[in-house]
């Protein structure tokens, strides 16, 4: 098999393979000798199927996977040979050419990681800053659970239902005077004012008293589920049962029982390690941003271009779906497209911050253990039913890429975690407010000309934010800062190239992130998991309680 080198410019790469017909059918007489014994034919025993005739009827599949397999073994010498560190999956090409039984010229194009420069993680200094759990925010929630527990006490006929009131009623609901499927229902209780129903409902509520009947008018907002109802006007026929006030409810032992728990001390305790798990959260989301700023700023190198792309991919997607719930989907679409520019930098830095992690994560003996492991596989298969929990499990087992992005996020925190320990820390104590003031402040969180908030992807010297920007994929402080990059696992494939279906094929996508080869390996989780069979849709309710 010759080798030749096209292109060698920054992170490119570019070879052309040349495997001979004479290597192809080398392999297709090697196969031929595995199988022949194994087919069938009339007029033959067993294992007595001459090897023309066997060559006859599979040659031509033969040779196609002779083929692949020469392509396979080809690129897996070219990477070995150059110590190539794929970004991601090569793409493979045949000469346009190329007839099954000739020679092949393969052309190879790929993308190459850097070399990261030792990152400098000696003279990292941080705050952090802390929220004490307030006893009054625990105070402040166990009034809201109280709240939720109300005792609702039925009131006198001739009383007339105020907001805060339930009220519970039958109704019709009609659009063109036709009563429609699903707006007929019994005993509906109508707290007024929850804001759980149709805008208009709850309001025309107000006044009524238990016998009472009434017709009010409301209409469908536009996006509502049932779009043979979305914008139309309706009218619903209330006949009211009762009308119920609702009666104190006291912070006590009671209220934890109903709640499931034992006592109020037992409530209290858990509500306050929630607040504090919360708390410690925010701190952490602001001390990772902080350390990611530093690690940014000092470190500028080229990184591959189709790793900005694929990161720039999945935040635009996110962004894209998000855009769809604004109340103005076309100006937050358009206004998404102004800043285009603005968000293919973040999607470099956080490819850049993704192999400084992992540089400093190998150089440093960072690693996810296999009892880890075992733990990401078990919470990620919790979300499917068991058929398609065993799916899951096989896929994970049968795509070491699959693994790769359950494990990514988990070694980033984990060397975060090593950074937070090498770094000169200084404790302040502020409020809440203070605290998520500085996680959202583009002033204090921003990397050269860029804020790294996800929730302001934007420049510092533009002030109009966009309307209620979108996230991209985030961890568990809420804020995903680096693409999710980590050295491969030991064993994984250094790359495997798409098979070549036809001989005059077109280039094959890059479906998967390849783990780089020798040493300084990262694999870069681009691809997830299939999503298993979707559980049934859950049953409308009647329209008008879906007029929540």
């Amino acid at each position: 098999m010759q080798t030749v080198e096209t292109l060698n410019e920054g992170l490119k790469r570019a070879y052309t393979l040349k495997i001979t017909a004479k290597d192809i059918d080398s392999r297709v007489d090697a196969e031929l000798k595995r199988v022949a014994p194994t087919v069938r034919m009339p007029g033959f025993r067993p294992g007595k199927v001459p090897a023309n005739l066997v060559r006859k009827m599979h040659g031509e599949a033969l040779m196609q996977d002779a083929l692949n397999t020469s392509i396979q073994q080809g690129i897996q010498e070219l990477i070995a040979e150059h110590k190539l560190r794929p970004a991601l999956q090569p793409s493979v090409s045949l000469d346009d050419g190329y007839e099954l039984g000739k020679d092949a010229d393969v052309k190879v194009e790929l993308e190459v990681l850097p070399d990261v420069p030792t990152p400098a993680i000696d003279n990292l200094k941080l705050e952090r800053l802390t929220v004490p759990a307030d006893e009054a925010v625990v105070q402040e929630q166990l009034q809201k659970f109280a709240d939720q527990q109300k005792r609702w006490e039925e009131a006198d006929a001739a009383y007339e239902a105020k907001t805060g009131d339930l009220v519970v009623l039958d109704f019709v609901g009609k659009v063109d005077g036709v009563a429609f499927d699903g707006g007929t229902g019994e005993d509906m209780s109508v707290e007024i004012g929850s804001g759980r129903l149709i805008p208009g409902f709850e309001e025309q509520v107000v006044g009524v008293k238990a016998g009472d009947e009434r017709q009010i008018n409301v209409t469908f907002p536009e996006d509502y589920q049932a779009k043979e109802l979305a914008g139309k006007a309706a009218t619903f026929d209330l006949t009211v049962k009762t009308v119920k006030t609702a009666g104190e409810t006291k912070i006590d032992d009671e209220l934890a029982t109903s709640l499931g728990l034992q006592s109020l001390e037992q409530l209290t305790g858990l509500l306050k390690g929630q607040i504090e798990q919360e708390l410690n959260g925010l701190t952490r989301t602001h001390m990772k941003r902080k350390l990611l700023d530093q690690l940014a700023e000092g470190h500028d190198f080229e990184v591959p271009p189709s790793m900005v792309e694929a990161e720039f991919e999945q935040i635009w997607q996110q962004l894209q779906h998000e855009a769809t719930h604004e109340e103005d989907p076309a100006a937050a679409l358009a206004e998404m497209e102004s800043e285009r520019d603005d968000y293919r930098k973040i999607a470099e830095r956080r490819v850049r911050l993704g192999l400084l992690l992992s540089e400093i994560g190998q150089a440093n003996g960072v690693e996810v253990s296999q009892q880890e492991m075992n733990r990401l596989i078990a919470q990620a298969a919790q979300q499917y039913g068991p058929e398609d929990r065993k799916r899951f499990l096989q896929y994970i087992q049968q795509e070491p890429m699959a693994a790769a992005q359950l494990r990514a996020p988990l070694y980033e925190d984990k060397v975060v975690d090593f950074l937070f320990e090498k770094a000169e820390v200084s404790d302040r104590e502020v409020t809440r407010a203070e605290l998520e003031a500085a996680i959202e402040s583009e002033e204090g969180f921003s990397t050269g000309t860029h804020s790294h908030d996800h929730e302001n992807h934007k420049p510092k010297a533009t002030k109009k934010a966009a309307a209620k920007k979108a996230k991209p994929a985030t961890d568990d402080a809420k804020e995903m800062e680096a693409a999710d990059i980590e050295p491969a696992a030991p064993g994984d494939e250094l790359v495997e190239a798409e098979p070549v279906k036809k001989a005059a094929t077109k280039k094959a996508p890059a479906k998967k992130a390849a783990a780089a080869a020798a040493g300084t390996e990262a694999a870069a989780a681009e691809e997830a998991a299939p999503a298993p069979a979707k559980k049934p849709a859950a049953k409308k309710k009647p329209a008008a309680d879906t007029a929540e």
